[in-house]
């Protein structure tokens, strides 16, 4: 599994200033909550029998993993970007309603992608505790979703200061809009940043490679 890691260089990354301000003068995380529009994407899984939570978790952690900005951690005391992140997620269990997380190891390749988390979630979908996957690596991103409800926005309250550097995301049910005579599909998205990590251009810029990445997939090409 890839874990390189590339320190960052203090004298010259460009954002210094604004990490120590936002880890020492004002320690702030922040939510951007958009609206993805899926339209394209959810036919091209539909039509080629992929499960969408996996495929869309596919759409998600390849904007993040080319955004080095949501892959910064400190690795044995040193801060810098990891070359890639995994995503750790979560997996209903429809007899107790509760959740487990589990993780998958991330693949640029969609379809090793999608093949390495349709096996981890069967393995895994009768296994019952919070973290039930063993050897979570230290690069991963939380993913999440809440299929019952479309969701306008979500918000977290963590105490106290945190090192976690790596975005925490969320989406939930899409829904239909009519736009010029036609139906479109939206998902509702929620990106939680430590801002120390990452300003609004940095997350602003994910969110538009989503999208992208969403609607190149609709349209069967692969980014």
């Amino acid at each position: 599994m890839r874990m390189e890691f590339e320190p960052i260089d203090m004298e010259t990354w460009e954002r210094r200033e604004h990490f120590a301000y936002y880890t020492n003068t004002l320690r702030t995380s922040y939510h951007m909550n958009v609206d993805i529009e899926i339209t394209d994407f959810y036919e091209w899984t539909r039509k080629n029998g992929y499960r969408f939570f996996p495929s869309f978790l596919y759409v998600i952690m390849t904007g993040v993993n080319q955004n080095k900005e949501f892959r910064m951690a400190y690795k044995d005391g040193v801060l810098g970007f990891y070359k890639i992140c995994h995503p750790s997620y979560t997996i209903f269990h429809k007899d107790d309603c509760t959740f487990s997380d589990i993780w998958s190891e991330y693949d640029f390749n969609f379809e090793r992608f999608y093949a390495n988390c349709i096996r981890d979630m069967e393995t895994y979908k009768d296994v019952k505790g919070v973290k039930t996957k063993p050897d979570l690596p230290p690069n991963f991103c939380p993913v999440s979703c809440a299929p019952w409800v479309t969701v306008t926005g979500f918000g977290h309250d963590t105490s106290g200061p945190s090192k976690m550097y790596f975005p925490v995301i969320n989406f939930s049910r899409f829904y239909t809009k009519e736009e010029h005579g036609e139906e479109k599909l939206y998902l509702p998205l929620s990106i939680f940043i430590n801002h120390a990590a990452a300003d609004g251009y940095h997350t602003s810029k994910l969110i538009l490679d989503i999208q992208k990445i969403a609607a190149s997939m609709g349209k069967g090409q692969f980014c």
